[in-house]
């Protein structure tokens, strides 16, 4: 480990964070070369995409903007090459597999060869890092562990560097203070939200926070903004980062705060970012907020390219004062399509209907409600009652509303309140039923 410019911010991999921008972009191009020929050899659904618009990799790059030729890959291209389609290697070269939250009608299954998990370590041990995590520190990891990224993913990239890991995983508020306080916890990771939640109970329960050994906080998995930033760190005494990831693409890694807080450094020698207009495609500049799309440059087993994540932000490129030359980008904006974030899941409301009207063949008229008490995120999903949905007798009624909440958390992850409203209350405009309405 190498220590940045003017500051104690350690560098974890210098060679690559701090390389030239001559030097990063053919890295850049010599990568994205071989990605497009493995993809393009490899995996159906790039090469009919690519045969479609007379692409060939060998000939047709030259540039990294020759990129900007090929069409974006979309969430609804992954969930239809279920499971293993969009692979790039043998199934028995896969030596791990994660999947999205499936936000779509089937979720997106990653697979990762040795080399992947390997590298996905070293990105993650970067971002850790740059937040101040060391071989001195025990890191305590609130993230889901399972077929989600989140916790593994920290999980090796807090080992790789040598720090203790207490992998606490969700919920459990209480014990997760006790661990806390009895092991000595120096490093936090958790959604914004639950970082609150924890020092809420903290209070009420009379703990003295400055009495903690923690010094930093890792925090991802929500969209959250600066005054929750200054809340969490003011209230639990830590200096507070942000962090990148999607489970598409690779998990977290892709992109980190350092300490001097002033975005994202994106990981350019292993991802290609760029920031398009959600509406027309076209590539926009540094500084204009976007789309952001993201292009896979190491990834053996599940190569993406140009991935539309839905998130948006813009990039920052003039060179940060920690000594990291990577591209930085915003925190996360908003979104361009219709993606509901819950708790860190993601949840397209039009699946919501779906799976509803699988329940007794009829699409109610339905909307998400997302509220907020006490820092906790609560999804309520209204649904107007109609004669061919719902019986006249009470007790049928809390059983269908009883299999519809089931149905959705199973699906999901995320257990909902459905309640049930008069015919005609749920707001319509042009006709339509809104939604999603976001009273956070």
């Amino acid at each position: 480990m190498i220590f940045g410019k003017g500051s104690d911010m350690p560098i974890w991999d210098k060679e690559h964070e701090c390389t030239s921008r001559e030097v990063l972009d053919q890295l850049q191009l010599e990568r994205l070369q071989a990605t497009l020929n493995r993809a393009y050899k490899n995996v159906a659904f790039y090469r009919k995409c690519f045969d479609a618009i007379g692409f060939y990799p060998e000939e047709d790059l030259s540039d990294l903007s020759d990129i900007q030729k090929l069409p974006f890959t979309t969430r609804k291209d992954m969930s239809d090459s279920y499971p293993y389609e969009m692979f790039a290697v043998p199934l028995k070269e896969v030596v791990r597999v994660h999947s999205s939250s499936g936000t779509m009608e089937k979720p997106t299954v990653v697979g990762y060869t040795r080399l992947d998990l390997q590298n996905w370590s070293d990105l993650v041990a970067r971002i850790l890092s740059a937040g101040g995590v060391t071989q001195d520190d025990v890191v305590q990891i609130t993230f889901h562990y399972g077929l989600l990224t989140g916790g593994l993913g920290i999980h090796y990239g807090a080992e790789r560097i040598g720090a203790s890991v207490l992998p606490t995983s969700v919920g459990r508020t209480d014990r997760q203070i006790k661990i806390m306080q009895d092991y000595r916890t120096t490093i936090l990771v958790s959604t914004p939200s639950y970082a609150l939640i924890m020092v809420d109970r903290m209070e009420q329960s009379g703990i003295d926070v400055k009495r903690l050994n923690l010094k930093y906080g890792i925090c991802a998995g929500e969209p959250w903004s600066e005054e929750i930033r200054k809340e969490i760190e003011q209230r639990l005494y830590i200096k507070v980062t942000d962090n990148y990831g999607l489970s598409e693409v690779m998990g977290p890694g892709i992109a980190g705060e350092c300490l001097e807080q002033q975005g994202m450094h994106i990981n350019e020698d292993h991802f290609l970012a760029e920031i398009i207009d959600p509406k027309t495609g076209k590539v926009l500049p540094p500084g204009e907020v976007g789309e952001l799309v993201l292009t896979t440059l190491t990834k053996e087993a599940f190569p993406v390219i140009r991935f539309r994540s839905g998130d948006l932000c813009y990039l920052k490129d003039e060179t940060c004062s920690c000594g990291r030359t990577f591209k930085r980008m915003s925190r996360i904006l908003g979104r361009s399509d219709d993606v509901v974030i819950i708790k860190g899941i993601n949840i397209i409301p039009e699946r919501i209907g779906d799976i509803l009207a699988e329940i007794e063949g009829i699409r109610p008229v339905y909307q998400l409600v997302a509220t907020r008490k006490d820092h906790h995120d609560e999804l309520e999903i209204w649904v107007e009652i109609s004669e061919g949905l719902f019986f006249d007798k009470m007790r049928e009624q809390r059983a269908m509303v009883d299999v519809m909440r089931k149905k959705i958390a199973i699906f999901f992850g995320i257990t909902p309140r459905i309640k049930l409203v008069e015919p005609g209350s749920i707001f319509r405009k042009d006709g339509k039923a809104t939604l999603f309405v976001d009273r956070r």
